[in-house]
C-alpha cells in the first residue's frame, strides 16, 4: 500500500494497493485545479480505478481560480463602497483556507469565525502561507469600520453571530454555486463557484491518465458518469456506497 496526493485539501491522499501484479487506486475526493494550500493531485496508473463523481456531469467546468479571485475581490470592494461588511460562507477545513489564499489583503481587514481560525492555525503550523487573518472579538460591531471581509462556516447563516457586523452582504462559496439557479434555490443573493472536487474535464483527465482497464464510479453522479465511460469503450460500473454525507452533494450540504 502507498499514498499519493489527491489535491483535495491539505494532507488528503489517494490509496494505492498492489497485490498479485494488480494495482488498485482509490482516489477518495480529489481536484486537479492548482491550490497553493495543499499538494497538487498526483496522477496514478492502475489496473482498477475507483473514482468519485461529485461533479460528473459535462456541464460542470470550473473557471480559472485567478478569474474567480478577481470576482470576489471586486465584490468585496463594491460592498465597501456601499458601507457593507462582506461575509463569505465556506467550510472551515480546506475551503476556507483556499479561499483566504485567493483574497487580496490590501483591500481591507480579513477576519474569521473561530471554527475557521482553528483550521487557519493548523494550516500555518503545517507551513502553509496565508494572508493576515484576525479572529472576531465577541463584542465586535462593524469590524473594520464595516469594510472588512468575514470568512465563516455555512452554519452561521441566519444566526445572531452575523448581527455582530451590522449591514452585511453574504455570499456562498461552493461548487454548486456554478449554477446561478442554485443561488436562489438555496436562498443566496450571490455565490462563487470554488470547489475542492474535480470538475467534469478533471475527472475525465484523471480517468484517462490512470490507463485503468476497469473503472468503478462512486459518490455523486455515478450512474451518469459510468454510462458515459461505457459509451467511450471503458469497462465502467457504479460502486454502491453507504456514504450519505458528501460535503459537495446537493442533497445533503450546500457546498
Amino acid at each position: 500500500m502507498s499514498l499519493a496526493s489527491s489535491g483535495h485539501i491539505l494532507g488528503a491522499a489517494q490509496v494505492v494497493l498492489e497485490h498479485g501484479g494488480v494495482t488498485w487506486a482509490v482516489t477518495g475526493d480529489y481536484k486537479t485545479q492548482a491550490d497553493p494550500t495543499c499538494d497538487p493531485f498526483q496522477q496514478v496508473e492502475a489496473d482498477v480505478l475507483i473514482t468519485e463523481s461529485t461533479f460528473g456531469l459535462p456541464l460542470y467546468r470550473w473557471q480559472d481560480p485567478d478569474a474567480i479571485a478577481a470576482q470576489i475581490n471586486q465584490w468585496w470592494r463594491d460592498n465597501q463602497q456601499n458601507g457593507r461588511t462582506s461575509v463569505l460562507l465556506a467550510y472551515s477545513l480546506g475551503k476556507a483556507q483556499r479561499l483566504a489564499a485567493m483574497i487580496d489583503p490590501s483591500i481591507g481587514q480579513i477576519v474569521a469565525h473561530g471554527a475557521v481560525m482553528k483550521m487557519v492555525r493548523a494550516y500555518r503550523d503545517s507551513g502553509v502561507r496565508l494572508p493576515p487573518i484576525d479572529a472576531v472579538p465577541s463584542s465586535a460591531r462593524k469590524v473594520g469600520g464595516g469594510r472588512a471581509l468575514v470568512i465563516a462556516p455555512p452554519s452561521v447563516r441566519g444566526s445572531r453571530w452575523l448581527r455582530l457586523f451590522g449591514d452585511v452582504k453574504v455570499a456562498m462559496v461552493s461548487g454548486w454555486m456554478f449554477l446561478q439557479s442554485e443561488w436562489h434555490t438555496r436562498g443566496f443573493e450571490h455565490g462563487f463557484a470554488i470547489s475542492d472536487h474535480a470538475d467534469f474535464p478533471g475527472l475525465i483527465s484523471v480517468i484517462e491518465g490512470s490507463r485503468a482497464r476497469r473503472v468503478l464510479v462512486t459518490h455523486g453522479t455515478s450512474e451518469s458518469l459510468a454510462e458515459l465511460l461505457r459509451q467511450r469503450g471503458l469497462d465502467a460500473s457504479v460502486l454502491p456506497s453507504p456514504l450519505t454525507d458528501d460535503s459537495e452533494h446537493p442533497r445533503s450540504h450546500p457546498a
